[in-house]
Parts: C-alpha cells; structure tokens; sequence
C-alpha cells in the first residue's frame, strides 16, 4: 500500500491533509497548523503547510464547499493564516458551516484535482487589451 513519505509532493501531501481535516470537522475539532504538522510529518514542520492547505482552499472555493481549511489555527492566535483565502470577519460563521457539513458524503477530491485548483488559482489573470490603451488584467 502506497504512503506519504518525505518527498510526497504538495497534491499528495494536501490529499493527506484532507483526510485529517474531515476527521477534525467531523468531530467538530480545530487543529493547530503544528497540531497537523505533526500528524503529517512525525514532527513539528514549521512553514511547510502553506501551499499544501492552499490546494484544499482553493478546491473548497471551486467546488461551493465550506472552508475545510478554517479549522487549522496558529497556536497562539487561534486564526487561520493571512495567505488563507478566507474572510476573518466572518470565520466563527465559516468554521460553522465547516462542522455542519456531511464531509463523510463528500467523496475526496485526487490529487489532479487539488492540484487543478491551485494551478487554477495561482494562474496569472489575463491580459485584456483595450485599443490605444496599455494593456489591462481582466477581472475574474
């Protein structure tokens, strides 16, 4: 049987993360980004969980889910991350909804979709041009 290991990629490494954050939101539960470092790694990983909670973020936002990644907390402020796509104003309303949520009827995204999402996310808007003009980002 296949396992996360030390050079798993991010996708592989957020799949993992999904896994453990159902769990944590079925059982109506915050984890500390330390707290998941330390059940993905074996070890405290400090900085290494950015990018991988970004693909679920993000695959959250595409597919209408609630935000799975508002339930990971930093350790002395009890708030997501700031690179975390997500309103702090309303997180006590988001992590509501995280907890509601039937996760157990939610087949797991793969992989390619984690990464499909992050890919997405991070693509550059495109450049619009309007005649005798400089080029404009189109707005998404």
């Amino acid at each position: 049987m296949a396992q996360f290991n030390p050079v798993s990629k991010h996708p592989a490494r957020a799949l993992q993360a999904w896994v453990i954050l159902v769990g944590a939101a079925m059982n109506r539960q915050t984890l500390t980004y330390e707290g998941l470092s330390v059940k993905m790694y074996k070890k405290k990983a400090v900085g290494v969980l950015d990018k991988i909670l970004g693909h679920i973020a993000f695959y959250c936002i595409e597919q209408g889910l609630p935000p799975l990644t508002s339930i990971v907390v930093g350790k002395g402020r009890s708030t997501p991350g700031q690179d975390i796509p997500l309103d702090t104003k309303a997180l006590d309303g988001a992590r509501e909804r995280v907890y509601s949520y039937d996760w157990y009827d939610e087949y797991p995204p793969t992989e390619q979709e984690l990464a499909a999402a992050m890919k997405a996310a991070m693509a550059p808007a495109e450049l619009v041009a309007v005649p005798d003009a400089p080029a404009k980002r189109a707005k998404r």
